[in-house]
């Protein structure tokens, strides 16, 4: 499930200029208004003590239905850690009247998707669908609220366990630094606080927790009168409603649940503490002071101070221990208020080698720095600027309008409370960060965590002692039977039949936006769609080429390419491009793909012309900053040790090797080998921008507030200034010339879980049957509700996921069978892949291409919804010469798919007898077992993809 943060989802996202804004007040309603748009909203209660919540925004034909319940894992105990998160999980099974695994099902089947989240403060469930399921979101909502608790039975409990404790392993235990957060706050809280333990449990509580546990923690946290419901879109007041009343007004009260006072705290000394990490490969130093609850004052201008110490080429961390001393490549600070305390965090992950003593001493020396600059009205002036871009981006969807709303009347106790909170923020003053850096900061005990590698205890900090992380033994897999009670499942009494499904309305017809394109005179392609809801832009110019013109002698050239270019220009520093972004209140990022350099941008529609401005100066006038470069491939080699520890990312490296063979670049990583980078230079950089930087292969997409007129007129500039040039893009010979099932074993010793990635190279998005396969899969793993994960999450309860896809753009992809599983259940996990692509051959039932259809179809009036997902649709036509329609044919190719045709496809482009079967995990444990499965070759691999002797290998 989706995994919220600490802070308040979307309270990042609500700071914003109150210049423009006036707020109107009411007993029922509040409204947000200024000239570009409105937030209006209604609250009232339920007789059972449901706060309701509706905002109706008429803009796409769909609902969003969230649920926030007062409940996060700050409401459990000590020895009983986990519970809310576990029942995130245990309430998407089945209810008295929904069966077991349809929650997700009928949702897809609706065209709709869902999910919930977890946090310390709080639990989230929403749903968005279009707008004819509105009355059955109600349903399952209400059934899980109030018609559940009858339903969770010892194996269906069991499963979720597993899944849970899944989880557990991929997040944590499975990953650098992952035990991290636990060792800060078990130092930071005394036991029995409630941030004393993380959210996800203990691994040895989530084990021994009983039905009866679950049960009571049901019973007192899960009721209506703990709960906020906010509905947001496409409907009727009224009518709405009546349907609240119908399915939520009969669910009696629970337990009554106390608001928790706040409960900050204060350390009496320093402590310091270490861990050799299994996974990580370079030190890290994380610094943590407590501070303060949410929504005070001091918490406003702590935000402010982390931005200011850490954030930007201005910032004191940045300018002593990236610039002048080399220990990182990046500096991180934030402020963590919440419901009940705080904390301000440090966090630095050294480069390869580095001592964490120069580490903490750097960052004592910002310190100094910082008191003795001081910080100036323009500091925070410019953080104010990209907070109200923030503020608008956060409401573009009626799921984010649905979190804010909820998180205020569940935390500040209304849906209104934004017009405070922009006040708190407007009001910071640069005095106040000065204040709470004295306050809470300089000369104040804190804690400090030195993690490093295995065998390097001599980076870690002085006077560091062992942090108690408890490391999870690998076992031999014993399956656990667990046998419910045959008698049949009480049911709890109901106004009327709730085992009755509602019926769905007509649904939404599709309803393409319209869009336009035009080519500049310099070649640059230019497409447009006018979306007018809030007042911003997205964009993104697209540069073909990207990874395919790197050379596989000197690899990663495009992508230092892309960090160059946002490191200044002729005429502006680094510092001085970067602050020029943030004071319009605009991001611009540059990133390389495999097929293309990207520039993307987001800005208020009033400062668009400044922005492309901006963006042609980084193209056309570049720097060329020596100092910089040296840090970006300082950045990059250390990016590159670390990723040698993740074993996700080595699976992806070794798989492309495999399947792309060493005579096509993908089967080279994008960033390049550490090898590759440092024998980089920047001449190799000039050349390749003066070769294949052209508006010939270019292609600019905007989306927002904005005409075609208006676009053209910002783009003038570039356009005439950018001259054209031919660019050739070389081309790859690619075959799938697999003739075998390989099996490929890396070893990472001690791994909690194996990833698997299972495939070969298939087809191209330009190939006619591509769309058809990728419908196809969908009900193998293209989904929630694909079989894989079915069986390997919710029967086995092996893994936190597994899906299958294709891959394919101009170049032929892959197909891939992907999950990371609990170690001992490796070698029947990948069995079950295995079997399950055989079996996928033989033909579905009418009724999964019935559900198939109605998932991709019913969905698509979701598609339309914010700037992004429409930026992504002008992407996908201009890179693949799409007509303005092409989702209308994408519509026709689902609707005629037959029984027939979906086992042609499946028969034709599946064949796990020649695929490449990639795990990485723990060799001396797993491997051996692959030698008795019937592959036509096992072999062990290293971390680079090539073959290594058993013997080099601890077993």
């Amino acid at each position: 499930m989706l995994r919220l943060p600490t802070k308040s989802l979307i309270f990042a996202l609500l700071a914003i200029s109150i210049s423009a804004i006036s707020c109107k007040e009411s007993t029922s309603e509040s409204e947000v208004v200024d000239t570009n748009f409105s937030i209006e909203f209604e609250k009232y209660e339920l007789e059972n003590g449901l706060d309701v919540v509706l905002h109706q925004d008429k803009s796409d034909p769909i609902v969003s239905l969230a649920i926030q319940y007062g409940v996060g894992s700050n409401r459990e105990k000590t020895g009983r850690t986990g519970f809310a998160h576990l029942f995130e999980h245990v309430l998407f099974q089945e209810s008295e009247n929904v069966p077991q695994d349809q929650f997700f099902k009928k949702i897809q089947d609706a065209g709709g998707t869902l999910n919930g989240g977890t946090w310390k403060d709080g639990t989230i469930y929403y749903e968005i669908v279009p707008n004819n399921a509105l009355e059955t979101i109600m349903w399952l909502e209400s059934d899980r609220m109030g018609f559940l608790i009858n339903t969770v039975t010892e194996s269906a409990f069991y499963n979720q366990q597993e899944v849970v404790q899944n989880e557990k392993r991929q997040r944590v235990d499975n990953n650098p630094y992952g035990h991290t957060n636990w060792v800060l706050d078990k130092n930071m809280y005394p036991e029995g606080h409630p941030y004393n333990w993380q959210v996800i449990g203990e691994l040895v509580d989530l084990q021994n927790a009983t039905i009866d546990d679950v049960k009571e923690f049901y019973n007192k946290y899960y009721g209506p009168n703990n709960a906020t419901l906010v509905l947001a879109g496409d409907f009727e007041k009224e009518d709405a409603k009546a349907l609240i009343e119908k399915y939520f007004g009969e669910i009696k009260r629970r337990e009554e649940v106390l608001p928790l006072e706040p409960q900050p705290v204060t350390l009496a000394e320093t402590r310091r503490l270490y861990h050799e990490d299994n996974f990580a490969t370079t030190p890290q130093l994380n610094m943590v002071w407590p501070t303060l609850q949410q929504y005070e004052d001091d918490a406003y201008a702590l935000d402010f101070l982390a931005e200011i110490l850490s954030s930007g080429k201005k910032a004191p961390l940045y300018k002593v221990l990236v610039k002048e001393k080399d220990l990182t490549s990046r500096t991180t600070a934030y402020n963590n208020s919440q419901e009940l305390a705080g904390e301000f965090h440090i966090v630095i992950t050294a480069n390869n080698g580095e001592n964490l003593n120069n580490v903490e001493a750097g960052i004592m020396e910002a310190f100094t720095m910082f008191e003795k600059d001081e910080v100036t009205d323009r500091d925070v002036e410019r953080i104010k600027a990209g907070l109200e871009t923030g503020f608008y981006n956060g409401i573009s969807s009626v799921l984010g309008k649905s979190f804010q709303l909820a998180i205020y009347n569940n935390f500040a106790g209304d849906p209104g409370f934004i017009e405070t909170d922009i006040e708190n923020i407007k009001k910071v003053t640069k005095e106040d960060v000065m204040r709470v850096y004295n306050k809470y900061i300089k000369n104040k005990p804190f804690i400090m965590t030195s993690f490093v590698p295995k065998g390097k205890l001599e980076l870690i900090a002085d006077n560091s002692e062992k942090a108690a992380v408890v490391e999870e033994e690998i076992k031999e897999n014993v399956a656990k039977t667990v046998e419910d009670s045959k008698e049949e499942i009480a049911k709890t009494p109901s106004n009327f039949d709730r085992s009755i499904e509602p019926a769905q309305g007509i649904s939404p017809k599709l309803n393409i936006p319209e869009s336009w394109t035009t080519t500049l005179e310099n070649g640059m392609e230019v497409y447009g769609m006018e979306q007018n809801e809030i007042p911003t832009v997205n964009f993104s110019l697209v540069i073909e080429g990207g990874h395919l013109l790197d050379d596989k002698n000197n690899n990663g050239v495009a992508n230092l390419m892309t960090d160059i270019m946002m490191e200044g220009t002729v005429n502006k520093t680094p510092a001085e491009l970067e602050e020029e972004i943030e004071m319009l209140g605009a991001s611009i990022n540059m990133f390389t793909t495999n097929e293309s350099i990207v520039i993307r941008g987001n800005t208020l529609v009033r400062n668009l012309d400044k922005t492309i401005a901006l963006i042609e100066e980084i193209l056309l006038q570049p720097r060329w900053d020596e100092e910089e470069f040296a840090r970006i491939k300082t950045r990059t080699v250390n990016q590159i040790k670390r990723s040698d520890a993740d074993p996700s990312t080595v699976a992806s490296r070794v798989y492309n090797k495999l399947l792309y063979g060493k005579n096509h670049i993908f089967s080279y990583p994008t960033i390049g080998t550490v090898a590759s980078v440092e024998a980089i230079t920047i001449d190799h950089l000039k050349e390749f921008y003066t070769k294949n930087f052209s508006p010939s292969i270019s292609k600019f997409h905007i989306v927002g507030k904005i005409n075609k007129e208006k676009t053209l007129a910002s783009l003038s500039s570039l356009n005439k200034n950018w001259a054209a040039k031919e660019v050739a893009i070389p081309e790859f010979p690619i075959e799938n010339n697999r003739d075998k099932a390989s099996l490929y074993f890396v070893d990472i010793p001690n791994a909690k879980q194996s990833v698997i990635n299972i495939g070969y190279i298939s087809l191209p998005r330009t190939n006619k049957d591509f769309y058809a396969t990728e419908v196809m899969n969908y009900k193998l793993g293209g989904s929630f509700s694909g079989n894989v994960n079915l069986i390997l999450r919710e029967e086995k309860g092996y893994t936190y996921g597994a899906r299958t896809n294709f891959s394919g753009s101009k170049i032929p992809g892959t197909f891939t069978a992907s999950s990371s599983v609990r170690t001992n259940t490796t070698g029947e996990s990948v069995q079950i892949f295995k079997d399950q692509i055989a079996k996928y051959k033989e033909g579905i039932s009418a009724e999964d291409l019935e559900f198939t259809k109605n998932a991709l179809i019913k969905s698509n009036a979701r598609r339309f919804e914010t700037q992004r997902s429409l930026l992504g649709m002008l992407q996908e036509m201009s890179t693949y010469s799409l007509p303005s329609n092409y989702i209308e044919g994408e519509e026709s190719i689902i609707n005629n798919m037959t029984l027939e045709q979906h086992k042609q496809l499946a028969n034709t482009y599946l064949d796990e007898s020649k695929m490449a079967y990639v795990i990485v995990g723990d060799a001396a444990t797993q491997f051996a077992q692959f030698k008795d499965m019937g592959f036509d070759e096992v072999k062990l691999m290293n971390k680079e993809g090539e073959e290594v002797k058993l013997d080099d290998v601890k077993m």
